[in-house]
């Protein structure tokens, strides 16, 4: 009935396994569980301990594939026609985690939503812990209000044969194609159903890799936009910057904002890091690359 399918790549997959074991073995639904190393060059020697329970495999594959690549190998190995994709970093908040998801298989995309600890991390980590808990994780209420764009691809339940249709068009080796994903689902008239069931995200990047994945994230955006495959407007980046075009105040802005950018840096590896400055320095970022590519 369902197919549990983890990427993984220099993690401790293990204590997920474990906890999601220790539920569904006990249920009466036909499941298996498929976790894929992705030719990690420091993999944990815990992960081959995962095959020692019923209806689990852990697969190596040879050559680095990418998260949109490992996660097609991972849909294409499946026996099942619904998917639960989770990220090796997250923990089921629920002892009853599969169980909900389960009642809501009659949708094409279930999200339950994500969530972060509660106690901050230590100075280095907090721009990502602080990113988490004020930008993702999001109510159903609010989440039920835009439900293409307030998925989030670290935990969500799909059917198979519609994410191996959309993942044909994500092959690409970059960073930051979530919202290439969610737009091709909103292209597909999928049905999207939100529920209360959270997973906690607990792998958190340092402040300085997470400042260099959100720009990549931004190169990938311009890039898709270029490409003809993502409109100008479905992110919030992309909306604000249509306002400032429309008001002559690109230019303008974008010199206000490069006189702060050192500040801005050295405030978002502090302990109290600006998600507003964030935001803002983002979008200068946008717009230089909006310049330099003419998009």
């Amino acid at each position: 009935m369902i197919s549990i399918l983890i990427p993984t790549y220099n993690y401790n997959v293990f204590p997920l396994v474990e906890k999601l074991y220790n539920e569904i073995s006990h249920g009466v639904i036909s499941y298996e569980i498929l976790v894929c190393d992705d030719a990690s060059p420091r993999p944990s020697p815990e992960n081959e301990n995962i095959e020692k329970f019923e209806n689990v495999n852990y697969l190596i594959s040879e050559n680095n594939l990418g998260r949109t690549g490992v996660r097609l190998l991972l849909a294409k190995k499946a026996l099942y026609d619904n998917l639960l994709f989770l990220d090796a970093d997250v923990m089921p908040k629920n002892d009853t985690f599969i169980g909900s998801y389960v009642k809501e298989i009659k949708n094409d995309v279930v999200f339950g939503g994500i969530t972060y600890e509660q106690q901050p991390p230590s100075a280095d980590k907090m721009l990502r812990w602080k990113y988490g808990r004020k930008r993702e994780t999001v109510s159903v209420v609010e989440r039920v209000k835009q439900p293409y764009l307030s998925i989030n691809s670290g935990c969500f339940m799909i059917k198979r044969e519609l994410f191996l249709r959309v993942s044909e068009k994500l092959q690409l080796k970059k960073y930051g194609l979530d919202n290439y994903f969610k737009e091709l689902l909103r292209k597909e008239n999928s049905t999207v159903h939100h529920i209360e069931n959270p997973a906690v995200h607990l792998g958190l990047e340092s402040n300085e890799k997470f400042l260099q994945k959100a720009l990549e994230a931004i190169d990938t955006t311009v890039y898709l936009e270029k490409e003809n495959r993502l409109a100008d407007d479905v992110r919030p980046i992309q909306k604000n910057y249509l306002r400032l075009k429309r008001m002559w105040l690109t230019g303008l802005f974008s010199s206000f904002i490069s006189v702060f950018k050192k500040r801005m840096e050295r405030n978002f590896i502090s302990e109290s890091p600006n998600l507003f400055w964030f935001d803002l320095y983002r979008l200068r970022y946008y717009i230089q690359l909006k310049n330099k590519k003419s998009a």
